[in-house]
């Protein structure tokens, strides 16, 4: 890669990763699910109108709206609201890569090898030693939620797959548009219309700008310029740069919010980070399964990877808060 294009990952990495500490900020202006339905909404609009027709057919720009946008972000949300650090999110939000790898396993019939087994044990490891690092010093329910999002994405990460969108920037726009009015239908029913009334009324530039970063930042920028190295280079080149994302996220919470780094998440850090490595970059066999190609997914958003595919593309965690939508890469987290 060239070098400004290694710094583009970089780049995107660290959109996605501080993208974490960004909902942080945001989740006190606006109720959770009430914030990832604007997020949706401002990253659609207007985009929707500037990319041009969907390029899949629409049972999978639903469905990936549906599992991504509703289910992933809307259990990320909730828990970090419920008190899950962002910087800690960042990291467990990765073990998405060994749930992808189960379910291409039982869905699409791919044999994960030796070495990603190897490796979803170490991130499983990873995710015991951050469990019981959360459960000593904050509330599990987040951490639970947190994990219940991470297999939501590997849900949309095959979806992802199966559509083999031919446009990463495209697919991510369009998906925006499904979990707008879902999420808005969710928030009034769980956080009443007074809750998102207030938060609406007491908008401010801070509230503003973090909507802001989310879709249009971590989002729109994040998917795009994922999609556009993924279009230079191969997957295996670009895939790896989203490991940096947990590295980002736990660094930018610990400088901008305070939150302490114990020995203990340091060892999780390392367990997953490196178990997620094993799991995305090595090759699988596959029984039945097609090859199909991916696209980019936030981070914070946010993005994501597609671990189950030889190389890893990113997928849509990208949108994260996110990681990327459509091709995936280790530990791209569509953006939160």
């Amino acid at each position: 890669m060239r070098p400004s294009h290694v710094l583009l990952a970089v780049l995107v990495a660290a959109v996605w990763g501080v993208n974490f500490t960004v909902i942080e900020v945001g989740l006190d202006h606006f109720p959770p699910l009430l914030f990832s339905a604007l997020r949706f909404l401002v990253a659609a609009l207007p985009a929707v109108f500037l990319v041009g027709p969907p390029k899949v057919a629409w049972k999978w720009i639903v469905g990936v709206g549906l599992a991504l946008g509703v289910a992933k972000f809307g259990l990320l949300f909730i828990g970090m609201d419920t008190g899950m650090p962002g910087g800690l999110s960042s990291l467990v939000l990765q073990v998405q890569a060994v749930f992808t790898a189960l379910f291409a396993f039982v869905l699409l019939g791919e044999r994960p090898s030796r070495v990603r087994l190897l490796g979803m044990a170490v991130a499983l490891a990873g995710i015991g030693v951050a469990a019981v690092d959360e459960g000593a010093s904050g509330p599990l329910t987040g951490f639970v939620l947190v994990v219940a999002a991470a297999a939501c994405w590997g849900v949309s990460n095959i979806l992802t797959r199966r559509a083999s969108p031919p446009d990463a920037l495209n697919f991510m726009i369009w998906v925006s548009t499904v979990p707008v009015l879902p999420l808005l239908a969710l928030s009034l029913l769980l956080e009443g219309p007074s809750a998102d009334l207030a938060a609406l009324r007491s908008l401010d530039r801070a509230g503003g700008a973090t909507v802001l970063y989310v879709a249009w930042g971590a989002t729109v920028f994040g998917f795009g310029a994922w999609g556009w190295l993924l279009h230079r280079h191969p997957a295996s080149t670009v895939a790896p740069f989203s490991l940096l994302v947990p590295v980002f996220g736990m660094t930018s919470a610990a400088l901008f919010l305070g939150e302490s780094v114990t020995p203990l998440r340091w060892c999780a850090a390392a367990l997953l980070v490196g178990g997620v490595a094993l799991t995305s970059l090595s090759r699988s066999g596959t029984a039945g399964a097609t090859p199909a190609k991916g696209t980019p997914a936030d981070a914070a958003t946010e993005p994501v990877t597609d671990p189950a595919r030889p190389g890893g593309a990113p997928s849509e965690g990208a949108l994260s808060g996110e990681s990327p939508e459509s091709a995936q890469g280790p530990g791209a987290s569509l953006r939160a």
